[in-house]
């Protein structure tokens, strides 16, 4: 007997906050593309322009634990009202920055407007389906959700060919107010279902001077006379990371990210595996349209209509990897993945101004099939054989380390990168040297992340 249709109201309300959302989901790649215009336009090191990345990123994964707290203690529709409200507020200013420190202060602040953005949209999505029809509704919702990455680049492309670095961050204002004005005359409410939720505000703190400090340490470290300023970073993230293991074993359950996580292998391995897949997967998407601009004289569009194919690789992988997880376990599906992305992404090791641009393409599809195949895996392996108390801790931590992640390995290679292009001449075979070392680097640390992955789920020997 077949299921009956879903009700048209659940329909509109879920396409309504997707539409809220597609803002935030562009933004998260619509900007990549534009890094190497900043540092020609701002006259600043490639180190210095990818903060405009690893910013939003970084602030993506601080804001996890304030969106699930003010769910709990507000009505979801005026958070989700409010947080895109901050959004277009934060892409405003982007848009009207006068130099790249206010740019930076400002993709920060609207990076934390997306953190709040992204989670809610899933909650109330889940609220609004209820348990018969979340699977459909996910379905149908989650194909702009896929495809809004994989566009931003190309997006991101045709307003700086045509139009001024400014409208990478004005393009969010119609859709944004479409939906504002949508959500007021459509959405229900969502009622607060714990009004006397408390946040952990030491735990937020502590955890964003660690991944912060650590992050500035690794930029700064780039040239002798920032060599203090990174001195200093890196011994501010190790006080606040010992304060937060202290902190986190007095408090216990209460803790943002409570140590007795640890105690589950399955969360330990995919914690730690989260780190290095944002690091080895999300720093040489910052990497790839800079190759092609500047080893392979590529425009803006070009650049972003290259990446295509390991978008579709990534959207090929997607359906696969949720049935082989059920079947055979993390395990033997993220290993095989590592192995797909280390073989799709050591040829760029190689690649320079003459090599053929379909070798290119097939060795990205490539790639798109292993990093499709990471990291949802990881993150439903986090969950196994975990205490039902620990499960929301798990779901903030699991969040936050992976932007983490991907932040720390934006500004990894980014320092890679700018610290060999300084170090010598500015001749196409010393600029493609640069960026080979970035993607040695990238391979490094996957190859590192095969480590933590040996201790997932294999449900073949269990069987």
């Amino acid at each position: 007997m077949e299921k009956e249709k879903l009700p048209k109201d659940i329909i509109s309300i879920a396409w309504i906050l997707v539409l809220g959302a597609l803002p935030s989901m562009l933004d998260t790649t619509i900007v990549n593309i534009a890094v190497n215009d900043f540092t020609k336009m701002f006259s600043i090191s490639f180190a210095v322009a990818q903060w405009v990345v690893t910013g939003y990123t970084l602030a993506l994964g601080i804001a996890v634990p304030f969106s699930g707290w003010l769910m709990k203690k507000y009505d979801g529709k005026k958070i989700f009202m409010g947080a895109l409200g901050l959004f277009l507020v934060a892409s405003i200013l982007c848009g009207l920055s006068w130099n790249m420190p206010s740019l930076i202060i400002f993709r920060v602040l609207q990076g934390f407007a997306s953190g709040l953005i992204i989670p809610t949209l899933t909650a109330l999505i889940v609220q609004t389906a209820g348990n018969e029809n979340l699977g459909r509704l996910m379905s149908i919702v989650g194909i702009p959700i896929v495809f809004a990455p994989i566009i931003g680049p190309v997006i991101g492309g045709l307003i700086l060919q045509y139009l001024s670095w400014n409208w990478l961050f004005f393009v969010n204002l119609p859709f944004g107010v479409v939906a504002l004005l949508l959500m007021q005359w459509k959405l229900p409410k969502f009622e607060a279902i714990d009004k006397g939720a408390k946040m952990d505000w030491p735990g937020v703190l502590l955890l964003a001077l660690i991944s912060g400090m650590f992050i500035l340490g690794v930029t700064e470290g780039r040239e002798s006379y920032f060599r203090a300023t990174s001195i200093l970073a890196f011994s501010a993230g190790a006080v606040s990371l010992i304060t937060y293991l202290v902190y986190a074993w007095k408090k216990k359950n209460k803790a943002l990210i409570p140590l007795a996580l640890f105690k589950s292998k399955n969360f330990s391995a995919a914690f730690f595996s989260l780190f290095l897949a944002g690091f080895a997967t999300n720093g040489p998407m910052l990497l790839l349209p800079m190759f092609f601009q500047n080893v392979r004289g590529l425009d803006v569009i070009a650049s972003a209509l290259w990446l295509i194919p390991q978008g579709i690789g990534m959207l090929i992988a997607r359906p696969l990897v949720g049935k082989m997880t059920d079947k055979y376990g993390a395990r033997l599906v993220v290993l095989p993945s590592i192995a797909i992305t280390i073989l799709g992404t050591l040829p760029f090791v190689f690649f320079d101004a003459s090599t053929m641009q379909w070798v290119i393409w097939i060795v990205l599809f490539i790639r798109g099939i292993g990093i499709g195949g990471i990291t949802v895996p990881v993150m439903s392996d986090a969950y196994v054989g975990l205490e039902k108390l620990l499960v929301p801790a798990a779901s903030v931590a699991t969040r936050i380390i992976q932007n983490i992640g991907a932040a720390f390995g934006s500004a990894m290679l980014a320092t890679v990168v700018s610290s060999a292009l300084s170090a010598k001449e500015a001749t196409v075979s010393n600029i493609a040297d640069a960026y080979h070392l970035g993607f040695i680097t990238s391979l490094i640390f996957m190859m590192i992340s095969i480590l933590p992955s040996l201790f997932l789920t294999n449900k073949k020997a269990a069987n």
